[in-house]
């Protein structure tokens, strides 16, 4: 168990050792889940994509567009 802090704007620092085991770099986004008291967070990543796979009955487009939103910010981010 891993113990961190919150700053006075709320943000939480992750130690080093799991962001390289979950490969969560600085665009990488994150989904935040309240759940019985405790608070979750979840990379949102091609995997977390696959496990939300069919809640919303969309044939696959919802997925798609996602994929290609996440791909235009990751370009946008990595240009200088």
């Amino acid at each position: 168990m891993t113990i961190t802090s919150m700053t006075t704007k709320g943000q939480v620092v992750i130690p080093s050792a799991i962001r390289k085991r979950l490969n969560i770099t600085r665009a990488t986004r994150l989904c935040i889940v309240e759940s019985g008291g405790k608070v979750i967070l979840q990379p949102v990543t091609e995997d977390y994509f696959d496990q939300m796979a069919g809640i919303v009955p969309s044939k696959g487009q919802m997925l798609k567009d996602l994929l290609q939103a996440r791909r235009q910010e990751k370009d946008r981010e990595e240009k200088p």
